[in-house]
């Protein structure tokens, strides 16, 4: 097993009211999405594990936002933080903060979802495809710039996942 991960280390502050803590699985490295994200004109997508060990540093630091109605991304409503990427086996799982306190309404909407129900979506930028004819765009390249909280269903890889801690 080969593991890459890298993080942002913020200082511990116990019970803090506004960064309640999360993880989640953001994506599948090296297997096919379930169906076709948003801007690939259709066409599913297979991000390679090379790829997205190298675009680690870009999560870093990136937003975590939302859509109402849990069915999407709106890089306009920010939520919380990326604090930390890993790859371990075919799963790329991140971790972060949630800003609680600054929207309770949210928090208690994904706590109120039963956790298997909830899943996430990467967003990007400058995306390689090795071609673009084939059914199948295999990512060869990318930055991370965001991801997003949805429904499981509504993610193009239904095995994502995303929890608060408790």
């Amino acid at each position: 097993m080969r593991l890459e991960a890298m993080a942002v280390e913020f200082p511990h502050v116990d019970k803090h009211p506004n960064r309640v803590p999360f993880e989640g699985v953001l994506t599948v490295v090296n297997a096919a999405s379930d169906k076709a994200p948003a801007g690939a004109r259709g066409h599913r997508v297979m991000l390679t594990r090379e790829a997205a060990e190298k675009a680690l540093p870009s999560l870093l630091g990136m937003a975590v936002d939302y859509r109402p109605g849990w069915d999407g991304h709106d890089a306009r409503r920010k939520i919380g933080l990326l604090t930390e990427a890993d790859v371990i086996g075919q799963r790329l799982v991140v971790r972060g903060y949630l800003y609680a306190r600054d929207f309770p309404e949210i928090a208690a909407a994904i706590a109120a979802h039963a956790p298997q129900a909830m899943g996430m979506s990467y967003e990007l930028a400058d995306a390689r495809v090795e071609d673009m004819r084939a059914e199948v765009w295999k990512l060869t390249r990318v930055t991370f710039t965001g991801a997003a909280i949805l429904l499981r269903d509504k993610a193009a890889y239904r095995a994502t996942s995303f929890r608060m801690a408790s």
